[in-house]
């Protein structure tokens, strides 16, 4: 038996396209003018500096930290909560220095404060400026790679440019609405973070995939035919709605329970999987779909339209002959 949630759905997602072009160039926008004017808050994996991370025995207040931290000049820090309220991540500016260096002024420094209580530092890592500028260069290259593959697969899958260029244009969508709500929360940018924006990217057009494959399976069929395209493109995506929706629901499930309850190492890859989930079940419909029906019909319509007939043009009646006499 199989699980439906709708039954012979007949909503005209196509129909309104138009509203939701609008509504993705609005969330477009946002993310492109947030990374545009905030960045990215890269981690120390992208960046280079030095992490440390410290337990203290009893919760203390992030500007005492800073206010002790201050005192051996290590540069600007911050200061993170890292799983709860006794343990922190402190990343700074600082190169060239041994972990055990770093580790012993630290310890200095936190230790001058009474106040702070007892604490234990539990690692020290370090990352230099030309490891975290390779990083964030091999970072664009496996996004570009992942669209480039996906590109390709799905021209050759269904022996056409159009539906893999709108579900590229569907992933890079989904790519920057995730990268913006990172920017506008002010959330780190670190290597589980760009695992998710790849995840988001497989899932996408693996939602894309499916409702391509439909419509593959509709238009061979009798009934398709002589249907327009826009039809046969909104009748693959409502039959696939139920498979659509439970898996989403699946995924969201799993994911806001790790976003709760995975500790703050898991939390910003799970956000990013949250955000993924709603753009990239949208962006089947509204964006990878839409565009290859305005594609087609543009198509349709410039190839009507080409080699216009010459008009007729009339040619003289031969004239009668004499009649010849006897």
């Amino acid at each position: 038996m199989r699980l439906e949630i709708f039954r012979s759905p007949d909503y005209d997602f196509i129909g309104k396209r138009k509203w939701a072009y609008l509504v993705s160039a609005l969330f477009t926008l946002a993310g492109l003018v947030s990374l545009a004017t905030q960045g990215l808050n890269y981690d120390i994996d992208f960046k280079g500096g030095t992490l440390v991370q410290v337990r203290f025995e009893q919760p203390p207040s992030v500007q005492k930290i800073r206010g002790a931290l201050a005192t051996i000049n290590l540069g600007e820090a911050v200061i993170q909560e890292f799983g709860d309220a006794r343990e922190f991540i402190v990343r700074l500016p600082l190169a060239g220095a041994s972990s055990q260096a770093v580790s012993d002024r630290m310890s200095q420094a936190l230790g001058s404060d009474p106040s702070l209580g007892k604490f234990e530092i539990r690692r020290v890592e370090f990352v230099g400026p030309q490891v975290g500028r390779e990083l964030q260069t091999q970072a664009v290259y496996a996004v570009l790679a992942a669209m480039a593959c996906m590109l390709g697969y799905i021209a050759y899958r269904f022996r056409s440019i159009r539906g893999g260029t709108a579900a590229v244009v569907a992933v890079i969508h989904d790519v920057i609405v995730c990268l913006g709500s990172l920017s506008l929360a002010h959330r780190e940018f670190s290597l589980p973070t760009l695992a998710a924006v790849l995840t988001v990217i497989g899932y996408s057009v693996n939602d894309t995939i499916v409702a391509y494959d439909r419509l593959r399976e509709n238009r061979g069929r009798a009934g398709s035919k002589g249907k327009p395209f826009a039809v046969q493109m909104n009748d693959a995506v409502n039959q696939t709605l139920s498979r659509t929706v439970l898996t989403s629901l699946t995924v969201f499930f799993s994911v806001v329970i790790l976003f709760f309850f995975g500790g703050r190492v898991l939390e910003d890859f799970a956000f990013v999987l949250v955000v993924g989930v709603f753009t990239g079940t949208y962006s089947t419909t509204y964006v990878a779909a839409a565009v290859m029906v305005d594609w087609t019909e543009w198509s349709e319509r410039r190839g009507s339209g080409r080699g216009p007939k010459a008009p007729a043009v009339e040619r003289p009646r031969p004239k009668p002959k004499a009649a010849t006499k006897a």
